[in-house]
């Protein structure tokens, strides 16, 4: 924990030093806890490529249709290495591991061909970066931004979030205000993904944060569709990143993780 803020702090290793470790046995999940790891989508054309080798048809033509070799490389390391991170909770092979997108696009992870698998995970990544978050049996979201000086945080705060949300944001300037707009972004984009709904959902969702405290609750507006007692968890990514981590409920630990 940072001891400043209270926030769980995230480490950004190589997203090879982790997948190629060995391990002995899976990695087992605690009851009612989230795990969360950080890493940095770079490695070895070696590494890219068993990468690439562990993804499905399907996801090796989605990294061929970026244009950019960057964002096809961040994107062959992204999903290889959520496959690798996976494999070490169930102890199959990367290649072996079968996905599923759920009826709201939510991908899932099978248990064998036809029943989904007990584990929950959600992925983020932006700008060579990457946060995933893994529970058991337990709904998540997790999010993961640059922060960006130039971006248009009144502009785009009085277009997406609520009015408290909007006021607060209005209220500061300078570095202060573009810290908060992407503090609100990540969590209210945490709690989209956890619950498979679209940006459109942003304005029914208000964070209810407090400046000293690394959680806050979700209140969502009349006749959203969207599950309530949801809550956020904020994660120290570093200076001029911010990330968070949403689940139901209040009752729920995180646990930062760097190997098994």
């Amino acid at each position: 924990m940072n001891p400043d803020t209270g926030q769980s702090v995230m480490v950004f290793p190589s997203i090879e030093v982790i997948a190629t470790a060995g391990w002995s046995a899976p990695i087992g999940m605690e009851d009612r806890t989230i795990h969360v790891w950080g890493f940095s989508l770079d490695g070895s054309k070696s590494f890219v490529e068993q990468c690439r080798s562990w993804l499905s048809e399907d996801e090796r033509g989605r990294a061929a249709r970026f244009i950019r070799q960057h964002d096809q490389l961040r994107y062959v390391l992204a999903h290889g290495g959520l496959r690798a991170v996976l494999a070490r909770y169930t102890g199959l092979d990367p290649s072996a591991l079968i996905f599923q997108l759920g009826s709201t696009g939510k991908p899932a992870l099978l248990n064998g061909r036809v029943l989904q698998h007990p584990l929950e995970f959600n992925l983020s990544h932006s700008r060579g970066r990457m946060l995933m978050a893994i529970a058991g049996e337990q709904d998540i979201g997790v999010d993961l931004e640059q922060i960006r000086d130039k971006v248009q945080a009144a502009k785009l705060a009085e277009r997406f979030y609520a009015p408290a949300e909007r006021e607060r944001v209005i209220s500061l300037s300078g570095p202060g205000q573009t810290q908060q707009f992407y503090r609100y972004w990540v969590a209210k984009e945490a709690v989209l993904k956890g619950q498979a709904v679209g940006l459109r959902s942003l304005q029914q969702c208000e964070i209810l944060t407090s400046d000293d405290s690394p959680r806050a609750k979700v209140k969502l507006s009349e006749g959203a569709a969207m599950q309530p007692g949801w809550m956020v968890h904020w994660l120290d990514c570093g200076a001029g990143w911010v990330g968070a981590v949403s689940a139901h409920g209040s009752d729920w630990a995180i646990r930062i993780k760097t190997n098994a």
